[in-house]
């Protein structure tokens, strides 16, 4: 898995988190590593993006990024609305492969979910993850409307004949209510795919070092983690023990 296309199920899922958590583990294999942010909106020139923090949670990460615009909005109409050049699937796969040649690992981080557009012409992550033949690892959110999103997400890559590597949920709550604790088991039911980790509400705001020292527990052993999908649902589904906050 040289390369892995990072999405989400929408916006504010904890998909750049995600991406330093997975980038962590890898580091902590004893693997290279570089993140690739295919185009970063809502960040002035002088302010750090999303890769910036990825490699401020992570550690020593190669950091690249495509394109920046200023306005918070889809990269497509955010370029569009600068007068700057959007970025164009063709581009971020060419950046990936050419990472890979010197990395073990290659995150590719997307904007927002799998279609949202990067151009006018329509092309979108999905599009640059079809070029790189390349897997994709979805973030979802925990809580009520995800299922919805998730398989959304997950028929629209089984259309396009592209590998889904799994569901992460971005930010598992302290106190998980019971839709959240619900859809540990449906999550993998409705995306066909496994669950491959759950990260910690909150735990971009941790320091570096313990987020690094943490990171492998929250994910699975195919992301280079320690995380037990069974045993964190024995935990946490409905009718366990409460979880202590």
């Amino acid at each position: 898995m040289p390369i892995l296309v990072i999405t989400g199920t929408g916006t504010e899922v904890g998909k750049t988190v995600t991406t330093a958590a997975v980038a962590a583990a890898a580091l902590a294999a004893g693997r290279t590593v570089a993140v690739l942010k295919a185009a970063q909106t809502g960040v002035r020139p002088d302010e750090p993006g999303d890769a910036d923090e990825v490699a401020r949670l992570a550690g020593a990460v190669t950091k690249a990024e495509l394109a920046r615009y200023p306005e918070p909005l889809a990269p497509a109409t955010a370029a569009r609305r600068a007068a700057l050049e959007p970025v164009r699937p063709q581009e971020v796969a060419e950046a990936a492969a050419k990472l890979a040649v010197e990395h073990d690992l290659v995150l590719v981080e997307g904007a927002g979910g799998l279609l949202v557009r990067f151009d006018d012409e329509g092309g979108t992550l999905a599009d640059a993850a079809q070029q790189l033949r390349a897997p994709v690892l979805v973030v979802a959110s925990a809580g009520l409307g995800t299922l919805n999103t998730t398989e959304l997400t997950a028929r629209e890559l089984r259309r396009r004949d592209l590998d889904l590597a799994g569901v992460v949920i971005g930010s598992w709550p302290r106190s998980p209510d019971l839709a959240s604790r619900c859809n540990l088991a449906d999550l993998p039911d409705v995306s066909g795919a496994a669950l491959l980790g759950a990260l910690p509400a909150g735990a971009g705001g941790l320091a570096p070092a313990d987020f690094r020292s943490a990171a492998p527990g929250w994910l699975a052993p195919r992301l280079d983690g320690t995380w037990d999908a069974e045993a964190f649902g024995a935990r946490e589904a409905p009718g366990s023990a409460p979880a202590q906050s």
